[in-house]
């Protein structure tokens, strides 16, 4: 059975259900407080999105993607499918962007994809499909996975905030690779993808002046990180680590 991830109380019971598997995870909560779920639209919307915001700052994709708004509405694949490529450019989106966009446009236009089936495929298969998809590669499709499909185990293994916070959260030596990262979170099966809104959440704290990476050794420390946590939260709900981006999928 996939967890979805579709409303707050079903991150947080994938959370307990997590660290009931894991105990080393529960000093990582301790730290963060409860993560907020986040999520994005799904279907063709939600998959440009995230290719839109390949490789670049969290600032620049929000930018294009406002523009792709202004122009369109609420972005179809027939838009991509029929506008014209100088177009698209001035909107801000690269030659390769562009290729992927309109050849995804078309498929789903053909009906050889059906993103829809994709929200009850288990993690690992949907990705391998996904990532069969020309421009689409490993981040974009767990990304789509878990922020526009809800996808409960999806783990974008390749994201750079997320290796960054498993190396601090469990003291290892270098920031781990992706075969390493795909490794650690076997155990968290059916829940890689808490344990990645867990970890994002792990990331901004660890990036506090004074974080201390110990984990709490008492009720006052640890209600003073989530003090902490959700104070940082608060100020940037929205906000994603800029790391996110600089994964290695083409465009």
């Amino acid at each position: 059975m996939i967890p979805h991830l579709n409303t707050q109380a079903d991150l947080d019971a994938a959370l307990q259900s997590l660290i009931a598997q894991d105990p080393r995870l529960a000093p990582v909560l301790a730290a963060t407080g409860m993560p907020a779920l986040r999520r994005r639209a799904p279907g063709f919307a939600g998959l440009a999105g995230t290719i839109c915001g390949q490789q670049l700052s969290t600032f620049a994709a929000a930018a294009i993607w406002a523009r792709i708004v202004a122009a369109f509405g609420e972005p179809t694949h027939h838009h991509f499918r029929t506008a014209r490529a100088d177009r698209l450019r001035r909107l801000g989106l690269s030659a390769a962007k562009i290729k992927t966009l309109k050849f995804l446009a078309r498929e789903i236009d053909r009906e050889h994809i059906n993103l829809a089936a994709l929200a009850d495929t288990p993690a690992d298969e949907a990705h391998a499909l996904l990532t069969a998809l020309h421009g689409v590669g490993p981040w974009t499709a767990d990304i789509y996975l878990l922020f526009c499909l809800g996808n409960g185990d999806a783990w974008p293994a390749g994201d750079l905030a997320l290796q960054e916070a498993v190396r601090i959260a469990l003291k290892l030596k270098a920031r781990p690779g992706v075969k390493q990262m795909a490794d650690i979170a076997d155990s968290w099966r059916p829940y890689r993808g808490a344990a990645a809104h867990l970890f994002w959440a792990y990331y901004r704290v660890a990036k506090m002046p004074g974080f201390d990476a110990a984990p709490p050794s008492s009720k006052a420390g640890a209600a003073a990180r989530r003090k902490a946590a959700g104070t940082r939260i608060a100020a940037k709900p929205a906000a994603r680590p800029r790391a996110r981006n600089k994964r290695p999928d083409a465009g």
